[in-house]
């Protein structure tokens, strides 16, 4: 009995193992397309556990995951406990990826070349992004729970600003452009689709 209890926890930590490999892509730009950001087609506040979530923009992105970060214990993580770092254009592209020291801490993206610098600074900043996802629900909590580093995800859903009523209050960037503190999009995901 204890050696089928041992075989079934070794078998469960290798598919585990595999589930969490990235996902591998030959060279060349995965995603053209740049995320498409309008006015909120209805910005009335959404009430989301202990959260007032006020809608910014209504969102949608498709982009190669470059890292994933999940929190449990920061000041956000009940509301947002996954982050993704994203990236489109030649941010989707092996050939640059694979150049690229990529690390998430502390709801930061930090990226570094490990060589010779294959797009200028501008173009990074441009083309990735740290996103801060909000699961609308429990079924999108469970299939951001499985993205895989690699992967090609379209999400849809709003840029928004969360606030509690202790006064803590966290707000998505608005731009493209930005980078450092504040420059993260806090999303909340109402769609997702993988790839």
């Amino acid at each position: 009995m204890l050696m089928l209890l041992s075989v079934a926890v070794v078998a469960a930590g290798l598919l585990r193992i595999a589930a969490q490999r990235p996902v591998a892509h030959a060279a060349g730009v995965l995603v053209d397309s740049a995320p498409r950001q309008t006015d909120p087609v209805d910005p009335t506040p959404l009430r989301h556990g202990d959260y007032l979530l006020q809608p910014l923009a209504d969102f949608t992105i498709e982009a190669r995951v470059l890292s994933r970060e999940d929190y449990r214990f920061d000041e956000g993580a009940s509301l947002s406990p996954t982050d993704l770092a994203l990236g489109w254009g030649r941010m989707s592209d092996s050939a640059v990826i694979d150049k690229l020291d990529i690390r998430q801490s502390v709801r930061f993206f930090t990226w570094h070349w490990r060589d010779a610098q294959a797009l200028a600074p501008a173009e990074v900043v441009r083309s990735a992004t740290n996103l801060h996802a909000i699961p609308a629900d429990a079924a999108i909590a469970r299939a951001l729970a499985r993205v895989r580093v690699g992967e090609i995800v379209e999400l849809r859903g709003r840029l928004v600003e969360a606030s509690r009523a202790d006064g803590w209050h966290w707000r998505s960037s608005l731009s493209r452009d930005d980078s450092g503190a504040g420059a993260c999009e806090l999303m909340l995901v109402e769609a997702i689709e993988r790839r």
